[in-house]
């Protein structure tokens, strides 16, 4: 299949964020009796922006019922592993400072080996720097100084591939 890479909708992204961090939107699963639900949250804005999941078995990103998802979807370390290597549809990022984060980015808490843990979304910035919200201790628009891990990986959302249409 022939790709397209298309822009990412951030506001889209941020606007869900800011409705959904300390609600539930009732399309999903609520996670948190289940490990947490703060990377499904995640997964939320980042369709919000994107709109488009990656329905590859196994390998990508989508959610159709809580039992018809992939671990990308919910688990942190899956989902960080699907932005930086996907190659097909959906959403797509890097690594990147903190400094260089943007509203709709990811924020991930790690450990020392660098596993994520904890998935976090860019939804500001202001003068104590950047504001996210989250689900599994719901927050909305928090400075991200609140939180302390070994190490903190931002992961910058660079585009969404789309089919491209057979002219």
């Amino acid at each position: 299949m022939t790709t397209k890479i298309c822009p990412y909708h951030r506001g889209k992204a941020v606007a869900y964020a800011d409705e959904w961090a300390l609600e539930r939107n009732p399309a999903y699963l609520d996670f948190e009796s289940l490990g947490g639900d703060c990377t499904n949250f995640a997964s939320q804005c980042l369709l919000a922006g994107s709109g488009i999941m990656n329905e590859t078995a196994v390998f990508g990103w989508y959610y159709i019922t809580s039992w018809e998802r992939t671990a990308s979807w919910t688990g942190a370390r899956y989902l960080h592993r699907f932005l930086t290597s996907n190659g097909g549809l959906g959403p797509f990022g890097t690594e990147a400072p903190l400094g260089k984060g943007e509203p709709g980015d990811l924020v991930q808490l790690q450990d020392q080996e660098g596993n994520s843990y904890h998935t976090l979304v860019i939804t500001g910035r202001d003068h104590r720097g950047l504001l996210v919200s989250g689900h599994s201790r719901d927050v909305s628009r928090i400075p991200l100084s609140a939180y302390t891990a070994p190490k903190l990986c931002c992961i910058h959302i660079q585009g969404v591939r789309r089919p491209a249409r057979e002219e």
